[in-house]
């Protein structure tokens, strides 16, 4: 159970927003029938969204289609360098309007909107203005003789046309960004959908670049929609060059296979599955705070957290004494409180989800530890730990999305890395040991796309992020997150 006083309250911030627009093709614009946007901290309502239509839809690709084929933003890379200073600006002066949107509308702890919530990802528009500035997007390969006469070659990296871009909502600004900022800055056109249930901030977004950019009309347009008519939309529309979707591997399969009919590039950030494994000379008592206390970073909503916690089978029962310990010390409620550390899950569907899959992992044999309650008011559910998990159970295969840890015990270093790979995603991992090199090595055998050792962060705006296997394709952020954007044009010219 958590600390005393930590029964959750409402954001007393959390008023209406009830004016949040679409942008299409330049324009601030509502739709013909709106939706409701909860607050998932009190489940009340916190605002209403346009719901988007096909018609919608199709009108901002062809702005966007119209804006990248007869403007200059794709060549002009002043110009775009100019429009990003711009929109960073403006993020950064609207920070604090934004921030308790944020709180509001995704129920992110106020502590995490001055990191991954909103403030890093302000910091990756502000990553790739500057990169553009230097980035080469020329490549000389030199001569070749042939047929009798020296010709030669270079690679020019141009812009690869209109994007579509889905995100999810666990973290939406920086999903947003990480996709829209390198997609301008590689010269690209974008349709930005929001997710269904975080509407407003992604919104917000769109009002920015409308009041506070000269970004010309059309090369961004955003939408929301509760239904997923206008995702079909954009995943077979013809004037869709490439898709770049976050959220579920089951709905990224189906996002491959529409593409397939008009072979789009598709870039895909999945679930997760991760593992932190503790060797048998990690520090404990440090490594059961640190697995404790990650997987309830936004009430546990994160690809990349370590939801299984990989341990010595003869020290299984004092790890899992350490961790529910410090489960204990985890303060959830009122996200708009400094003092909280985890807010709601999402929805009450959300939290339908996670606490099924609890009561079906403890049918299955595991043992529940502490957790596996629900709170309200709002849509909250306490750290849960459960203990002595089968590794081929649904609760260590599946993705859960919710402050959810399941312990799973190993037999020497080889069983550790085959139950940590033993999983169709491979997205990220962890591993605590007190010797870096013994760890380091043992990375190295896990087959997933970012690896931390000892506590070790690697997310950041220039570290490229992604995962193996049905964790997705591509990579976000850093120079390979530009690139994935770019298309490469090969000249040969008699010299």
């Amino acid at each position: 159970m958590p600390v005393k006083g930590n029964e959750p309250t409402g954001p007393e911030a959390a008023a209406p927003h009830t004016e949040r627009r679409m942008l299409i093709d330049g324009q601030l614009v509502t739709a013909h029938e709106s939706y409701d946007s909860l607050n998932p901290a009190t489940g009340e309502l916190l605002g209403r969204a346009p719901d988007a239509t096909v018609s919608d839809a199709e009108a901002a690709v062809a702005a966007a289609r119209r804006a990248f084929d007869t403007t200059t933003w794709a060549t002009d890379r002043e110009f775009r360098v100019h429009c990003l200073d711009q929109l960073h600006a403006a993020l950064v002066e609207h920070k604090e309007e934004l921030r308790e949107l944020t709180i509001a509308d995704v129920g992110a702890a106020r502590s995490l909107t001055h990191g991954a919530q909103l403030e890093d990802p302000i910091g990756i528009v502000r990553y790739y203005a500057d990169l553009l500035r230097t980035h080469p997007l020329t490549e000389e390969l030199g001569e070749i003789e042939s047929r009798g006469q020296r010709h030669r070659r270079w690679v020019e990296k141009e812009a690869g046309g209109v994007v579509a871009a889905i995100v999810a909502y666990n973290y939406p600004n920086q999903l947003a960004l990480a996709k829209l900022a390198p997609a301008l800055a590689a010269g690209c056109t974008v349709v930005l959908k929001a997710a269904p249930d975080t509407p407003l901030i992604t919104l917000a977004l769109g009002e920015l670049i409308a009041e506070h950019t000269d970004i010309p009309a059309g090369v961004v347009n955003i939408l929301t929609s509760s239904g997923a008519a206008v995702g079909e939309v954009l995943t077979t529309h013809r004037d869709v060059d490439m898709i770049t979707f976050t959220g579920a591997t089951a709905t990224g399969r189906r996002i491959m296979a529409a593409a397939s009919e008009t072979v789009k590039r598709v870039f895909l950030e999945l679930g997760g599955k991760s593992a932190m494994i503790l060797l048998d000379d990690a520090d404990f008592d440090t490594a059961a705070m640190f697995s404790a206390f990650m997987i309830c970073v936004n009430a546990g909503q994160g690809c990349a957290l370590t939801s299984r916690l990989l341990v010595p089978a003869d020290r299984h029962d004092e790890i899992v004494e350490k961790v529910a310990a410090n489960f204990a010390k985890v303060r959830y409620g009122d996200p708009s409180d400094p003092r909280t550390y985890m807010g709601p899950l999402i929805s009450e569907r959300q939290r339908d989800k996670v606490d099924g899959m609890v009561q079906r992992a403890v049918a299955a044999g595991a043992k529940l530890v502490t957790g596996g309650e629900r709170v309200d008011p709002g849509f909250f559910y306490t750290p849960t730990l459960l203990s002595g998990v089968d590794p081929d159970s649904e609760i260590a295969q599946e993705e859960v999305f919710g402050p959810v840890l399941a312990v799973i015990p190993y037999e020497g270093d080889d069983d550790a890395v085959r139950i940590a790979n033993n999983s169709i995603y491979g997205l990220s991992g962890a591993v605590q040991s007190h010797d870096t090199e013994r760890a380091i090595a043992l990375a190295r055998r896990i087959r997933s796309g970012t690896f931390s050792i000892n506590g070790g962060n690697y997310f950041a705006p220039d570290a490229p992020f992604g995962g193996y296997r049905q964790s997705g394709i591509g990579r976000e952020m850093g120079v390979a997150g530009l690139e994935e954007f770019m298309q490469l044009k090969t000249f040969g010219v008699v010299a």
